[in-house]
């Protein structure tokens, strides 16, 4: 079956509250509207279902994010966006999916949703920044566990600059670029 575009995966990393999961959810509504194909997958959903036996060690940390990479390029392979919004705080995890896409011919575009901790920490949303302060949450990224910046992403999204509807154009249009089908290239 033609879908008239490519699949791609589309992986948006970053601290807690720095903005994954609204740019994620926007940009596939986005794409929607443009007709696109698109999938959503978000960590925490992900922690609800394929990965729930997972804990949040290093090693589970490495796990969720590869099984979560996995799906995305199932997803890819099918010809649908998979839109991907995970902390995925290590660059080995980040680049190891780069290269299964490279290896499929699946586009891969690596979205740093850059907001400083400082903004992160007020916007808290789920109170995760106050709890890890108390040592309630131990090893949380940004706090006493790393996040390591990507360091070629093919875009930087800074969200405590930008409203999030120029963030997703700006991303949405990178996107329907990228998953054109080569006919249209």
């Amino acid at each position: 079956m033609e879908l008239g575009q490519r699949g791609a995966v589309i992986w948006l990393t970053g601290l807690s509250g720095a903005g994954k999961s609204t740019v994620a959810s926007a940009v596939d509504s986005w794409l929607h509207d443009q007709g696109r194909h698109c999938y959503l997958l978000d960590g925490d959903n992900l922690r609800h279902g394929l990965c729930s036996d997972l804990g949040f060690s290093e090693e589970d940390r490495a796990e969720n994010v590869r099984r979560a990479g996995e799906a995305a390029r199932l997803i890819a392979e099918a010809g649908i966006v998979s839109v991907c919004a995970l902390i995925s705080p290590f660059a080995r995890e980040r680049n190891q999916i780069r290269e299964n896409c490279g290896k499929a011919d699946i586009p891969f575009i690596e979205v740093f949703v850059s907001a400083p901790l400082a903004v992160c920490e007020e916007r808290d949303p789920k109170g995760l920044y106050r709890r890890a302060r108390l040592g309630e949450i131990p090893m949380f990224t940004g706090i006493d566990s790393p996040y390591e910046t990507p360091s070629n992403p093919e875009v930087t999204l800074r969200t405590d600059e930008s409203p999030v509807e120029e963030c997703v154009v700006r991303l949405g249009e990178l996107i329907v670029e990228r998953t054109r089908p080569a006919s249209e290239k």
